[in-house]
């Protein structure tokens, strides 16, 4: 009789089979389970409940898509930081023109936006003592002013500022950026001219400015604001101006006005939203598409509308808010922030000079003279801070800021 050579299956074996085959299955439902969950969470997640307030009317359902994928994070952060703190709501773009030119008939209520106690109670004494002393002393101020209009700057070559071809794209004959510190743009095979009015501006490192100085776009160098833009990484663009004062255009308008989007040379702005603070200044989000790689970015400008030329805002309160409020949207993101006015000299260059002495300070820095500052800010760009009106402002400004941090420490 022959014998089988087949080894018989062990009962325990197939037991041992039927356990891994089922645990198989279940890892399998499982992975499926959990990849249908995730699909129906993030469809639910990327869809807002208004597109409207979401995207602020964008052109197209493609448009609200590429937003949502860029822009969800960065909006959400902004909602959080400023609506939270501020009640205004959401503009619709067709609003834009009306926002533009006058906003009482639109303004939203808002908070006070807090102050953050980031100097020590001895600094905030010196401090006040330092500004009451220039305050009350006229005489003082004066001279500190005279030595100002009289002071030379050293490095003061504007070469290609002045070349012909460049000319034309000055606003003003008297205001241009030095050949040392200027901005300089990215060539075309197109174009090869690498000059915008612009400088960079640095407190105490060149190789890191906090600041581009610039004019207000005029209508020939859209395209070159919105490149310097994205060359630079620019993510905050305050603007100190409003389009026309007294009747006199003073800043083309480099953004889409009404809903849609605008192409300026090789880049693709989308106005998204506008939120209207209070009377004095305008919050607004921009979508921004390089056309060449398709690449996209968000940009959020702070625009100040009562700040007259050569003179002062009409609030200090509001002013000092809206300075809040950019820093605290700004976040040290690692590139600088745009100013600009006009000729990005004489209300840039005042914001510019608190700014940096509040920065100063809030690091610990105990010796303040704010004449010095002046001159240090000169060197970098002709004529910052313009009026005597403007330098007493800005010794009021970090005064009174001063003095509600030092409030908030008691």
């Amino acid at each position: 009789m022959e014998h089988s050579t087949e080894t018989p299956i062990d009962d325990e074996d197939n037991d041992e089979l039927h356990i891994t085959l089922l645990i198989w299955i279940m890892v399998a439902v499982l992975v499926i389970t959990a990849l249908v969950s995730l699909f129906v969470f993030v469809f639910k997640k990327g869809k807002p409940d208004n597109k409207e307030d979401m995207v602020g009317l964008l052109a197209s359902e493609s448009d609200i898509t590429d937003y949502e994928d860029l822009c969800r994070q960065h909006v959400a952060s902004k909602k959080s930081e400023m609506v939270d703190g501020a009640s205004g709501k959401i503009i619709t773009i067709g609003d834009a023109e009306q926002v533009t030119e006058g906003l009482d008939s639109v303004a939203t209520s808002w908070s006070h936006e807090p102050v953050t106690a980031d100097m020590d109670i001895s600094t905030c004494h010196v401090v006040l003592s330092y500004m009451e002393d220039h305050l009350k002393n006229k005489d003082r101020l004066m001279k500190e002013w005279e030595a100002l209009l009289r002071y030379k700057v050293d490095r003061s070559s504007g070469l290609v500022a002045s070349r012909a071809v460049n000319i034309r794209l000055n606003r003003y004959s008297d205001t241009f950026p030095y050949d040392h510190n200027r901005v300089v743009l990215t060539t075309s095979p197109t174009n090869d001219n690498d000059y915008i009015n612009a400088s960079y501006i640095y407190d105490h490192n060149p190789r890191n400015p906090m600041y581009i100085a610039t004019q207000g776009p005029i209508p020939n160098t859209k395209a070159h604001f919105w490149q310097m833009v994205w060359e630079q990484k620019i993510a905050t663009v305050v603007m100190l101006a409003r389009l026309k004062e007294n009747d006199v255009a003073v800043c083309a308008l480099y953004w889409p006005e009404k809903k849609g989007k605008e192409c300026y040379g090789d880049f693709e702005v989308t106005l998204v939203s506008e939120h209207n603070w209070c009377d004095d200044y305008v919050v607004r989000n921009f979508y921004l598409r390089n056309i060449k790689n398709q690449e996209t970015r968000t940009v959020t400008q702070f625009q100040y509308l009562s700040w007259p030329d050569m003179g002062i805002p009409k609030d200090t309160k509001n002013f000092l808010e809206f300075r809040r409020k950019i820093n605290r949207s700004y976040h040290g993101q690692g590139c600088p922030v745009i100013i600009h006015c006009n000729d990005g000299a004489g209300r840039a260059g005042t914001y510019i000079l608190i700014d940096m002495t509040l920065k100063r300070l809030s690091k610990g820095t105990k010796e303040i003279d704010i004449a010095a500052t002046i001159e240090h800010l000169r060197d970098q760009r002709i004529s910052m801070v313009k009026t005597k009106v403007q330098f007493e402002f800005a010794l009021s400004s970090i005064a009174e800021e001063v003095n509600d941090i030092l409030n908030a420490l008691k």
